[in-house]
């Protein structure tokens, strides 16, 4: 787990979703859960960090 990617995900959703994912699905789900709320957009960047999804 890259520890820049988990703070970016933490503090800025989306860019930790897409250094992390690119510009996948996982990207644009996390964009629609970070504008519905900023702790589901936040959960999921994280999970996507921790589960080292790659697109």
């Amino acid at each position: 787990m890259n520890i820049l990617n988990l703070i970016l995900a933490i503090i800025l959703p989306p860019i930790g979703a897409f250094l992390q994912v690119g510009a996948s699905k996982h990207f644009f789900i996390n964009i629609v859960l970070t504008l519905l709320g900023f702790l589901p957009g936040v959960l999921h960047a994280v999970w996507l960090v921790a589960t080292n999804q790659k697109g």
